[in-house]
């Protein structure tokens, strides 16, 4: 029993002896537990501050070096992209418009009629006359024209002199064609005046040449209209008029021989019936 009393006692006095010594000791200035020192110095601070703001500046520079990169590397894969792209967009849409142009066609029956014109004003049912020195209008509508030509000229051909006179040229084609011809202007500066006589009008494509044979839907230049041009004259008194065409007329002589002969004839049947009826020769 003392030995068991004697070393707890021993125990005790070793446990005591060990919390003296340790840092939390009753020679603590606080009586209490103290955090640990810290031993680090001034410079060591510095330094490890130091590598820590080398630290943040080459982590700042490695994120902006890599955000260029990727502008970099963004700003080239985008133009690039978009180049590439536009470029083949803006050939592939030219080549399709070339191709589509060089395929449209039109496919004509040979069986059908050339195109020609029929005119509206004035009307093709009778032969127009016209005053050389007014304004004549001429309008027309195009028949079976499966082609339209660029343009087309408008003509008037005189078989008396064998002379074409241009109305227009290189004129649009629409719907319907219309033409006024200042004949007073024209004829002031003719080379060739307009003479009184018979006209015929034709409209033809400026790429074909007048009077030749067109394919089936094409413009034809073979079939015209008819209307003619005369000049006025001066008043004539009728005492002094001389018909240039009445070659056929008689002088006052003629007509007085004229009568005379039938004056002659006319007695001398007369004559003749009393002498034939004076000797029986009428009776019966």
């Amino acid at each position: 029993m003392r030995s068991f009393t004697f070393l707890s006692f021993v125990y005790i006095l070793v446990l005591l002896g060990l919390a003296s010594a340790g840092p939390y000791g009753a020679d603590s200035p606080h009586g209490g537990i103290v955090a640990r020192e810290d031993t680090t110095t001034a410079a060591e601070k510095a330094t490890t501050g130091a590598t820590a703001t080398s630290d943040q500046s080459a982590a700042k520079t490695e994120s902006a070096t890599d955000d260029t990169s990727t502008g970099t590397k963004t700003g080239k894969a985008t133009g690039t992209t978009t180049g590439t792209q536009t470029g083949k967009s803006t050939a592939t849409g030219k080549g399709k418009s070339s191709k589509s142009g060089n395929s449209t066609s039109t496919s004509i029956d040979p069986r059908d009629g050339v195109g020609g014109v029929s005119m509206l004003n004035p009307p093709s049912t009778s032969t127009t006359y016209f005053k050389v020195g007014d304004y004549i209008t001429f309008e027309w509508k195009y028949t079976s024209l499966q082609v339209t030509p660029s343009a087309v000229n408008v003509v008037a051909s005189c078989s008396k002199n064998s002379e074409t006179y241009t109305l227009s040229s290189n004129m649009s084609v629409s719907e319907t064609g219309k033409v006024v011809w200042d004949t007073a202007k024209y004829q002031a500066n003719a080379t060739v005046p307009l003479l009184t006589a018979t006209y015929t009008l034709y409209v033809y494509d400026t790429n074909a040449t007048l009077g030749d044979t067109a394919s089936a839907g094409h413009l034809g230049s073979q079939i015209g209209y008819n209307f003619g041009l005369y000049t006025p004259q001066s008043y004539t008194p009728l005492n002094e008029y001389i018909c240039a065409t009445c070659n056929g007329a008689l002088t006052s002589l003629e007509r007085n021989g004229l009568k005379f002969a039938v004056g002659m004839a006319a007695i001398t049947v007369a004559s003749f019936t009393w002498f034939a009826n004076g000797f029986g020769a009428f009776s019966t």
